[in-house]
């Protein structure tokens, strides 16, 4: 019996080659196109082209002669993806809703319906690799970066389990990104030369701001500059003995007051922004660009500092609340005092940096041998080793 693979076709080059890649290789191949957005009062649908997107999966599939539909997913979207990047903008927070739609939607809701297809296996166009690696008593599915350097999407997929990846298969993660251009031409794909889509489509085009009124009025407040001379950064004297103290220490962030700078402008609304932001504040003059170094929603007051190596930028560590700890290898958890070092990124294209893990009562520190800029709360942090991606964590 040949195995049945589903394929989340999108409409683009990436899940057209992965579909024709599993059909090569003897798989029963079905394209499903995820339907998750159509508010008609928040985008421009010239501008959101889910039509063309799934018009162009649907000629994909004829092409490659395999059964094709349209599953409308938008409500389950709207409840687990779309209420929940309000919720965190609301509390000031920055969220992922890439990630979070790789765990609810594409590997969770997506995923039952193509087992009720009676479908062995789901399949994406991501960049990353699947493995299996065994110890005496179990078997472990290991989620690898992928072989393009430049495309590599681990980080997106950084909150699946051990059951998710199980069912998953990744075509096009051991070929370059040109070799799928490559595939697709060589076929007649008419994806062959398509661009690649940028962020969430619901989004397109529409400032993130003009998505975020729809909830979120706008209400003006204060930008507040703060000097680089602020006492805050002055290094306070700890004491390195008390591990904890150090890892709490070094993973800090900053608090201001209207007090501690002065008013160089006004915003519409403290919650459109986010820690390391330099476009769209409106404030001209100054010597350098002004950068975004917090935010506080409360009393509505964005704090800015001047230049990109403004030290309100940078910090060396963060902390994961325990509840917010994801381990994709759970073998490979660690213990409460123990630690383990680690390559790991905090946003997506960010090249992997040397760091160290350590779990403590307050939750699990990741604290980097270089400094990193804009740790913002609400985004992922992801923790490899090598190029395995084993855990990650919501940066609290």
């Amino acid at each position: 019996m040949k195995k049945r693979v589903v394929v989340g076709l999108s409409g683009g080059v990436d899940s057209s080659v992965a579909a024709f890649l599993l059909l090569k290789q003897g798989y029963d191949v079905i394209g499903l196109f995820m339907k998750n957005w159509h508010d008609e009062s928040v985008t421009i649908s010239d501008e959101c082209p889910w039509l063309d997107d799934s018009n162009d999966a649907m000629l994909v599939a004829e092409k490659l002669g395999i059964p094709f539909q349209t599953v409308d997913l938008s409500k389950q979207y709207q409840e687990k993806i779309v209420d929940y990047m309000f919720n965190e903008y609301e509390m000031g927070r920055t969220p992922n809703p890439d990630i979070l739609c790789n765990r609810e939607i594409k590997f969770d809701v997506f995923l039952k319906i193509a087992l009720k297809l009676g479908a062995d296996y789901v399949a994406t166009g991501h960049y990353c690799r699947k493995d299996i690696t065994q110890n005496k008593q179990n078997k472990y599915f290991q989620l690898l970066s992928g072989k393009d350097p430049n495309k590599d999407q681990s980080y997106f997929l950084c909150q699946l389990s051990q059951e998710q990846l199980s069912k998953t298969l990744f075509p096009v993660g051991k070929l370059l990104k040109s070799e799928v251009r490559e595939i697709a031409k060589k076929e007649g794909l008419i994806t062959a030369n398509k661009r690649d889509s940028q962020g969430l489509c619901f989004i397109g085009k529409v400032k993130l701001p003009d998505f975020l009124q729809q909830k979120l009025k706008p209400k003006e407040g204060h930008i507040v500059e703060i000097p680089k001379t602020f006492s805050g950064y002055q290094n306070q004297k700890i004491d390195t003995r008390k591990l904890e103290m150090e890892l709490a220490f070094k993973s800090k962030k900053h608090y201001y007051t209207k007090q501690d700078g002065k008013v160089v402008g006004t915003h519409q609304g403290a919650h459109y922004f986010t820690k390391g932001q330099r476009k769209g504040l409106g404030v001209g003059g100054t010597t350098e660009p002004l950068f975004v170094i917090d935010t506080d929603v409360n009393e509505n007051v964005i704090y800015v500092g001047l230049g990109k190596n403004h030290p309100g930028l940078y910090r060396y560590g963060l902390l994961v609340k325990l509840d917010e700890i994801h381990w994709v290898r759970p073998d490979l958890k660690i213990k409460n005092g123990e630690s383990l070092a680690v390559m790991s990124r905090i946003r997506y294209r960010q090249k992997l940096e040397k760091a160290t893990i350590y779990l403590t009562d307050s939750g699990l520190y990741v604290i980097f041998e270089h400094l990193q800029s804009a740790i913002t709360e609400g985004q992922f942090v992801a923790w490899y080793l090598k190029d395995e991606l084993i855990g990650s964590g919501v940066i609290s």
